[in-house]
């Protein structure tokens, strides 16, 4: 390749471990080499090469990101379409300022705190493209019982969810306790649409210490079907919307009769 270019063979090494980019004649030169025909993968690669110079905003975050939570913002930045299943908390595109300090507080030193929800917010503003982004997002009911923080933590987040869910481009479906689900049991995890001609999806699981990507199309496949079932089995986005309204009301109740005792108490 190198005597191809009429380069050394550092400058391949570079371009192949991408910490370099490419002229648009050199990767011409390499796809012709490699064999590749297809128009849609040259415009798409084409495409890549041309933004390899762009600054992505977390990297100006430093080492308080750690690798694996760029590797989702990039994912996330490139996506057309994201279908995030949570079982236990809120997704972070959904998630007020207050629950994220909420739950961002345990166990972290404040600066670190502040990173992760300036990072959490700054990634909120793809809501903002209607045109170019959407979220559907399955929330099973324990996360919603289990928000943490005062109650007005509580009920801001309950509100938000509502007013999220009105979006043109985010849908909200709640999953109740007793939805007839498949027996597999899921970790939360993302389906990713990334941007291009095919789109193409890919799959994140989390776990305790980070997530796993999944490329592989019988990987992406189960995932996608398991969405497909729970898409299914939860309420309708109207439906969901019902819920949210009733547990704010129990919600209102549960704090007004902790003031009542509290005033006889006193």
């Amino acid at each position: 390749m190198a005597e191809k270019l009429e380069c050394g063979q550092p400058k391949i090494s570079q371009i192949e471990n991408g910490k370099r980019g490419i002229r648009p004649l050199d990767l011409t030169i390499l796809m012709e080499m490699y064999g590749v025909e297809d128009s849609t993968l040259q415009a798409n690669l084409r495409k890549l090469a041309k933004e390899i110079h762009k600054v992505d905003w977390w990297s100006a975050q430093g080492p308080l990101l750690h690798d694996t939570l760029k590797d989702y913002l990039m994912l996330e930045a490139d996506s057309q379409l994201v279908r995030a299943y949570e079982p236990t908390v809120l997704p972070g595109l959904l998630q007020t300022e207050a629950y994220m300090r909420q739950i961002f507080t345990a166990g972290r030193r404040p600066e670190h705190v502040e990173t992760l929800v300036e990072t959490r917010m700054k990634r909120k503003e793809l809501l903002e493209d209607h045109l170019g982004f959407r979220l559907r997002a399955i929330i099973e009911t324990p996360a919603l019982h289990r928000l943490s923080g005062p109650p007005s933590v509580v009920r801001e987040q309950l509100d938000h969810l509502l007013t999220a869910g009105k979006r043109t481009n985010v849908t909200i479906q709640v999953l109740p306790l007793d939805a007839a689900l498949p027996t597999n049991q899921y970790a939360p995890f993302t389906l990713f649409s990334l941007r291009g001609e095919p789109s193409i999806d890919v799959a994140w699981l989390e776990h305790v210490t980070g997530g796993t990507l999944l490329e592989q199309w019988p990987d992406v496949q189960a995932y996608t079907q398991a969405w497909d079932e729970f898409t299914a089995a939860a309420l309708s986005p109207s439906e969901s919307q019902r819920y949210i309204r009733e547990l704010i009301k129990e919600s209102g109740h549960d704090l007004e009769a902790r003031a009542v005792h509290s005033s006889k108490r006193t």
